[in-house]
């Protein structure tokens, strides 16, 4: 037996072999909550299709959905649903200064706003390999935050999922920071702020008497643990770019420190986003905050919980980076603290089971599939593997 063909069936024995939690002919209060399965459904399609499954095999359980964002891909989406909020639209660019129409929320009774960076500099916005993350920046987001401020007093930008690795360069020049070198030749492009000497605001910036920030991740801006040597080579920098790219965001942080006080390079969340965790705090003074507790905080997540007799949540891979600080990992951590039964539902689940502690079970849909049909037919699939699980709940597998 392979390494995988090994790793498959644990993954099997731990989605069925539930007898021993058996509830059987006891309805239960199940919440499903999980993160999106990237590529393929959204938090909420993932939490029906999970729905549609527990409730064909057990019918008498009362479900409640609660999809979930950390602040990446579909933040936007679901935190409007908690918070009231509508959605907009607007005008603005993509990060290669593409036209585009990209979504914001405004909740209007608070004048609260809902900014999903990943909706307007998003790398799923892009085709595939052909724009260079040395041509991105996030000019886009900084048209779409000062029309904002005409409409919001207070707003949360998500900023996960971005494109670019420009420590919100971009952003900073649209709403009205100008960049120059010692010569006084302005800065136009993120790759030349090596040569950055003077940094100064024209015009007023915009003004909100709140702005957080959620972060997906807590990196730091720069090091090897940064946002260029751990996030650009998703984004597309080669090996050989990395310093390059290292040294301009060093620059960048140092002026801003040197000149302004705004030391935030080495605040956790400052390189998410590619650094646009630095830049809105430097150039806009936010606030940065957990992503997940974002959501848990609007969500009522701990009061949801403390009602609930199971958790199910997901996304499409479980695995190191799941237990690591990201939301699904968070969920069942909550979970374990209330002695609360958490299963795990993913695309593709790549930990052992020494390392799944924090999960009652985990299951993947590459158990019951090959990964090609899952990725093909993702609601199918997610749908059949929460049915098959339910019942082997009720002991009837």
């Amino acid at each position: 037996m392979t390494v995988g063909q090994q790793d498959q069936a644990w993954q099997r024995k731990s989605a069925f072999d539930l007898v021993a939690l058996c509830r059987d002919g006891e309805d239960m209060r199940v919440l499903i909550i999980p993160d999106k399965f990237k590529g393929t459904m959204t938090a909420r399609e993932a939490a029906q299709a999970i729905a549609r499954g527990w409730g064909r095999s057990r019918p008498g359980d009362r479900l409640e959905l609660l999809p979930m964002s950390d602040g990446g891909d579909g933040f936007g989406e679901v935190l409007s649903q908690y918070l009231g909020a509508q959605a907009r639209w607007f005008k603005t660019v993509n990060a290669a200064h593409q036209p585009c129409r990209s979504r914001w929320w405004l909740e209007p009774r608070g004048r609260l706003a809902i900014i999903e960076s990943a909706a307007v500099i998003g790398l799923a916005m892009l085709p595939r390999g052909q724009f260079h993350p040395f041509d991105l920046d996030t000019a886009g987001l900084g048209k779409m935050i000062r029309h904002v401020a005409e409409h919001a007093d207070r707003c949360i930008i998500g900023i996960g999922g971005s494109a670019t690795n420009d420590g919100g360069f971009g952003m900073a020049r649209e709403l009205g920071w100008r960049f120059a070198t010692q010569q006084g030749e302005l800065i136009e492009r993120w790759t030349d702020l090596g040569l950055l000497e003077c940094s100064e605001v024209e015009g007023d910036l915009p003004q909100f008497k709140e702005l957080i920030v959620a972060v997906d991740v807590q990196n730091t801006l720069l090091g090897k643990h940064g946002a260029t040597y751990v996030y650009g080579p998703q984004k597309g920098l080669r090996p050989a770019d990395l310093p390059t790219a290292e040294k301009q965001l060093k620059r960048l942080n140092h002026s801003m420190a040197y000149n302004y006080g705004a030391n935030h390079g080495a605040t956790p969340g400052s390189g998410a986003g590619g650094g646009l965790g630095f830049g809105l705090m430097a150039f806009l003074g936010a606030q940065v905050q957990q992503g997940f507790e974002v959501f848990a905080k609007y969500a009522k997540l701990d009061q949801k919980l403390r009602k609930a007799d199971l958790v199910i949540t997901g996304e499409g891979a479980i695995d190191r980076s799941t237990l690591m600080g990201k939301g699904v990992g968070r969920v069942a951590a909550r979970s374990a603290q209330l002695k609360l039964p958490c299963l795990g539902l993913a695309g593709v689940a790549k930990v052992r089971p020494s390392q799944q502690k924090l999960f009652t079970a985990i299951g993947a849909m590459t158990g019951l599939t090959s990964e090609e049909q899952a990725l093909a037919k993702p609601r199918h699939w997610l749908e059949r593997l929460a049915a098959e699980v339910a019942s082997s709940w009720t002991g009837s597998a």
